[in-house]
């Protein structure tokens, strides 16, 4: 079968690859209806994420049609629509248990290299590297889906394959962030990043009581689609003091809940994005933090910030002064998407929250490596390309 494949930083090639064959009894097998780009692709593709190998699938946010099954599978039969969560849960283990579900105990292959980089492995997630347990992905024509009756779920009837796809991970990242980030009926929120998961964080928090919600980003396309189609307030960082404009429009105190997301290759326009961004090319730290600090320094006393964009390791000049004088509260996690996708599909066909305007673009598998040099420029006004395997 065809398959976009990592071959080195800043190469994707398709190419042809085995076909997905069920290893376990609570697998299923999925043909891909589509898939989609999205910003924690960059980071890989970049060669920030570490223990990627010539050859590896890429991809983790998919829709599609089960068109095998396993013997111990028992809520999905040939011929289901699904989606499913870009993380695997085993649904047995404590964190599963306890709707901890990206830090699962048995689905990442590799155990060892999370203990070395983070202090304990993670859960297994498709397509993103050796470290996440070097599970295929899904920018191909099918894939092998473990613990199906965990991780995959049945699209209700009049919702279309676009909207249904972002629910794999965009809308429960984002919701995620919301909810852990303790957003609370009156609240000022405000978001770093108006990409998908920064929309969907925003949508959340409305949906949630916030009484504003404010996101922050500097494409104008971007900006424009968020308060158009999430109904966000907006500030272009370019164009103001973000921390002044967030503490005009909060009666001097700052936002109760500040969540960040954009990552570990955040923008800005201080001279200390430079600092960042020359660090980050000489490996002398894996990640920019820019995000992040403005999100801990325009955080009001004893507020929360939930850190949702990914990041791989070690980061410089972080406000540690700030975190414990101001008294602030720091989450953050990979999506416990278990947790939420049934919800957020209910809501997705309750006419709640909408997701298709996400989908700026589309191309077929052959047109993929384009579309991630579209995406990764923000050329065209894309904000995600939907990339489908049957053209």
């Amino acid at each position: 079968m065809k398959a976009l494949c990592w071959e080195g930083v800043n190469k994707l090639s398709v190419e042809q690859v085995p076909d997905p064959e069920l290893r376990n009894d609570q697998d299923v097998i999925v043909r891909l209806v589509a898939g989609t780009t999205c910003g924690s692709d960059l980071h890989l593709i970049g060669g920030y994420i570490p223990f990627m190998r010539s050859g590896d699938v890429i991809g983790h946010e998919f829709v599609g049609e089960v068109v095998e099954v396993g013997s111990a599978v028992r809520k999905h039969k040939v011929g289901d629509r699904v989606v499913v969560c870009s993380f695997v849960g085993c649904g047995r283990c404590w964190y599963c248990t306890h709707d901890l579900w990206s830090l699962c105990d048995n689905t990442n292959t590799n155990p060892g290299i999370g203990q070395a980089l983070f202090g304990a492995d993670t859960g297994g997630i498709f397509g993103y590297s050796h470290a996440m347990g070097g599970l295929r992905g899904s920018h191909a024509e099918y894939v092998r889906v473990p613990f199906a009756d965990h991780g995959a779920f049945p699209v209700p009837e009049g919702v279309d394959d676009t909207s249904a796809l972002f629910v794999s991970d965009s809308v429960p990242t984002g919701w995620m962030g919301a909810d852990l980030g303790g957003v609370k009926p009156g609240d000022v929120v405000a978001v770093w990043g108006c990409g998908a998961v920064g929309q969907m964080a925003a949508r959340a928090a409305i949906l949630l009581g916030a009484e504003r919600v404010i996101s922050i980003d500097r494409i104008p396309e971007r900006l424009a689609m968020t308060e158009r189609h999430i109904g966000s307030e907006v500030i272009d960082y370019t164009a103001t003091d973000v921390g002044a404009e967030l503490r005009e429009r909060t009666g001097g105190r700052g936002p109760d809940v500040c969540i960040e997301a954009v990552g570990m290759e955040a923008h800005s326009d201080s001279p200390v994005h430079l600092y960042d961004q020359v660090k980050q090319q000489l490996r002398l730290q894996t990640d920019r933090p820019t995000a992040v600090r403005q999100a801990i320094h325009a955080c009001r006393k004893g507020g929360t910030v939930f850190v949702l964009g990914v990041f791989a390791g070690a980061v410089d000049k972080f406000p540690l002064g700030a975190v414990i004088n101001k008294g602030l509260t720091i989450r953050g996690a990979q999506q416990h998407g278990q947790r939420y996708i049934s919800m957020l599909l209910d809501r997705l066909a309750a006419g709640e929250l909408s997701t298709s305007h996400l989908a700026t673009h589309s191309v077929s598998l052959d047109e993929a490596p384009r579309a991630y040099e579209m995406f990764k420029d923000k050329s065209d006004g894309c904000v995600r390309a939907v990339i489908r395997p049957g053209g």
